[in-house]
């Protein structure tokens, strides 16, 4: 065993972690970006077979109830309107228009701060606009949103622009003690609660979305104000809001989009997936794209506002506006597809800001404009504050996206719907289902890399071909020695290399070890992602766009290399476990739960539940952990039902953080696991 126990240590240390190695660098990072690619294309030319087949009107508009249904479940539905209590907070006069200070609640104590732009060289009732704020540390106040709302408002237009959450006066994270944000302001922050929003079967996009709704709905509480005649408009991630709302608001007469339109086949490479409220859990499987936000609109007044230079590729959005406007013709409305592109970067510059204007006074105002920006001298940030002290966690305080998703956790938790099924049956279907586990059939195809034989034992290299062309670097351990050997299939997040003294624990004890990188992990592991967003993000992202949640291709990749070595000579197969680490534990606990084949299950350092992350302020790095809508189904504990009575090991358990559990929490959280067993003590083993 010398010569298998030198292999080890050499691969412990970093410098010679190659040892474990099995392809080229990059070559199974690529394999896994293509195949994602593969099935993405799949997606998204069935799409274009499909509007290419919208015929007329009928078809179009039975399309748009369909996506408008589908977005609202996708963001997670919409809750019941409950009283604004708007008040007016303050506010100043300057030439020709005034601010109000505008606080009120689109869901009881979440409160929107907004300042209402009111034209005082014009008579009411005005056409009004909702200005959507994009991605920045001041909201509503940015100068560059200023000179839109400025310009509108001397226009004659009454426009009401509101923080969304996290920017603003609405930072979710500020520690009243630093007098600062401990998250980053604006996507962090979305990204934050956005990935706990995922594990309740919603979006962060369902709290940008409403906050709309309700400001459109205080909209029509004031009698200065035509509701008629009600447009958004904003810019980049205000224009993710302007493209929602232009689906799920059916009130609004115009819409313009700035800096987010493009094409998903454009954007899936570079710069791939943005923030959270930008990505919906099978987006793309489903049968939809960018185009669909416009579609959605027609007949009514829509326009695309583009950037040559954006990192939303132009190509993309030159791409949608020509669809766009072929299928506005079904319904005579091909005059109402707007299009504008200025070669610059992104941004709501002053190009895209001219265009604004003129959009909106020919659809609102029923007039030409030629859209010439007057001088504009913006306001300091502080005076647009609504609230005494610049922030809402220091002076109303309120709810959070993450409490107000943590009840709907707590909600959905308590009825899931392993407690109304309570059989290994049906919670080995949920899981498939919210896992989309594909059927297997034999063992998959293998490729020898290399192996080396000495007198204690021998190691090969693999690649298991889990799906056509998507590979597993795997090196399996077996100690020499006549007869059956028990075996453990070793998956560590970190990838194989960071476990060789686990392997090598395993070995002296005579058993053969499977070490194998997932897609994701070890050899597999993507790039650096693009557009100030992980690699890990962006992976995460991409497969939950075509339906296939990561951790479930995991699983299945875990599953199969089962089978495979079920099939290899002087392995018990009857003795075959899983070892999980990190992240590691959870896929082992699924393959384990949907195959009751497997002997036994050992977790280490595995994020105890995914109520650990629904209930935690913060956490770290969870994306590729997360599967949409689990909580309605089951919890990490649950999976003990499925897996009982077989040996079930918890070792050191984490929290949302990485931060090891104290054990009596630990036991807390698995308590309903333990009632399975009928001999605990024995087949369930909590450990420090």
């Amino acid at each position: 065993m010398r010569r298998l126990l030198s292999i080890l240590i050499a691969a412990a240390a970093l410098s010679t972690a190659a040892d474990l190695k099995v392809a080229e660098d990059g070559r199974l990072s690529q394999e896994l970006a293509d195949y994602l690619t593969r099935e993405a294309a799949t997606h998204w030319t069935a799409r274009h077979t499909t509007i290419a087949g919208l015929r007329n009107a009928r078809d179009l508009e039975k399309r748009q109830q369909e996506f408008r249904s589908w977005l609202t479940k996708a963001m997670g539905g919409f809750p019941a309107k409950t009283p604004l209590n708007a008040k007016i907070t303050g506010g100043f006069a300057r030439d020709g228009y005034r601010v109000e200070h505008l606080i009120f609640e689109s869901l009881p104590g979440f409160y929107v701060t907004a300042n209402v732009y009111v034209p005082t060289n014009a008579k009411p009732p005005y056409p009004a606009v909702l200005g959507t704020a994009g991605h920045s540390l001041s909201g509503k106040a940015i100068s560059t949103y200023q000179y839109a709302w400025i310009g509108l408002v001397r226009r004659g237009f009454l426009v009401l622009a509101f923080d969304p959450p996290g920017q603003g006066e609405r930072s979710e994270y500020f520690d009243k003690t630093l007098g600062k944000s401990i998250v980053s302001i604006g996507t962090r922050q979305h990204d934050m609660a956005g990935t706990q929003c995922l594990l309740t079967g919603s979006t962060f996009a369902l709290y940008e979305a409403w906050d709309g709704i309700r400001a459109f709905d205080y909209l029509l509480t004031r009698p200065d104000v035509d509701g008629q005649k009600i447009g958004v408009a904003g810019n980049s991630g205000g224009g993710t809001q302007s493209a929602y709302l232009s689906v799920v608001e059916p009130r609004l007469a115009a819409s313009v989009i700035s800096c987010y339109m493009t094409g998903w086949e454009q954007l899936w490479t570079t710069p791939g997936p943005q923030d959270a409220e930008q990505d919906f859990p099978g987006f793309l499987s489903a049968g939809y794209d960018f185009g669909d936000f416009m579609l959605a609109f027609a007949p009514k007044p829509v326009t695309m506002l583009t950037g040559i230079k954006d990192f939303f590729p132009i190509a993309g959005g030159r791409a949608t506006f020509a669809e766009t406007k072929k299928v506005f013709s079904l319904a005579d409305a091909e005059v109402h597809a707007g299009y504008f592109e200025y070669d610059d970067p992104h941004g709501w510059s002053k190009p895209r800001r001219e265009a604004t204007y003129r959009w909106l006074t020919k659809w609102l105002q029923g007039r030409d404009d030629d859209g010439a920006e007057p001088e504009i001298k913006p306001e300091e940030e502080a005076t647009l504050n609504t609230t005494k002290t610049g922030q809402l966690a220091t002076s109303l305080g309120g709810e959070t996206v993450q409490s107000i998703n943590l009840r709907r956790a707590e909600q959905q938790f308590a009825a899931r719907s392993v407690l109304r099924g309570s059989n290994p049956a049906a919670l080995r279907a949920a899981l498939t289902q919210v896992l989309n586990i594909p059927a297997r059939s034999g063992a998959p195809a293998v490729t020898d890399v290399a192996s080396s034989s000495e007198a204690d034992g021998k190691v090969t290299k693999l690649l298991l071909e889990a799906q056509p062309g998507l590979h597993v670097p795997a090196v399996l351990f077996e100690p020499a020695g006549a007869g059956k050997r028990p075996a453990v299939i070793l998956v560590d997040s970190r990838g194989k290399s960071a476990s060789s003294s686990e392997i090598e624990q395993l070995v002296v004890k005579k058993t053969a070890v499977l070490a194998v990188d997932l897609s994701g992990w070890g050899e597999s592991a993507p790039p650096v992602g693009a557009s100030g967003y992980s690699g890990d993000w962006q992976l995460a992202q991409r497969a939950m766009l075509i339906g296939r949640p990561l951790p479930g291709i995991q699983t299945f990749e875990l599953l199969r290399s089962y089978e495979w070595l079920r099939t290899r000579p002087g392995i018990d197969a009857a003795n075959i476990g899983v070892v999980g680490v990190r992240d590691g534990g959870m896929i082992a606990l699924y393959a384990a739960a949907l195959e009751p084949r497997i002997a036994s299950v050992t977790v280490k350092e595995m994020m105890a539940s995914f109520m650990t992350l629904a209930r935690a302020k913060l956490h770290k790095d969870r994306i590729s952990s997360v599967v949409p809508g689990v909580l309605s189904e089951f919890d990490l504990p649950d999976l003990a039902l499925a897996i009982a009575p077989r040996e079930l090991r918890l070792q050191s358990l984490r929290n949302a953080l990485g931060a090891p559990l104290g054990r009596a929490e630990v036991e807390r959280e698995f308590a309903p696991a333990v009632a399975h067993y009928s001999n605990a003590k024995e087949r369930i083993r909590i450990e420090d």
